[in-house]
């Protein structure tokens, strides 16, 4: 099972939509997910559990799992494009 992290700004608007996403693309392909909703300030305290970062907000971190920008689920514009991604790294 994945741990994937879901996060926004304040880890309710923007990573719902995204987390809802996630949890449909998971159960289309029969992958197991833990998804972790939070704020983006949140994710230091999931980052020796979580095997990938899903987000709509800005990072400057560096971590030691894949992360995604997401922001385009707020456009409409690419959202199958990050959907393949999110997909590629949860049949790892």
């Amino acid at each position: 099972m994945k741990t994937v992290l879901v996060a926004c700004g304040a880890g309710i608007a923007t990573s719902t939509v995204v987390n809802n996403a996630i949890e449909e693309l998971a159960k289309d392909n029969n992958i197991k997910v833990d998804l972790k909703q939070i704020k983006i300030s949140e994710v230091g305290a999931y980052a020796d559990s979580a095997d990938l970062l899903v987000t709509t907000a800005m990072t400057q971190k560096e971590y030691d799992f894949p992360v995604i920008n997401a922001r385009n689920f707020l456009t409409g514009i690419g959202v199958e494009d990050t959907k393949a991604q999110i997909l590629e790294e949860l049949k790892k």
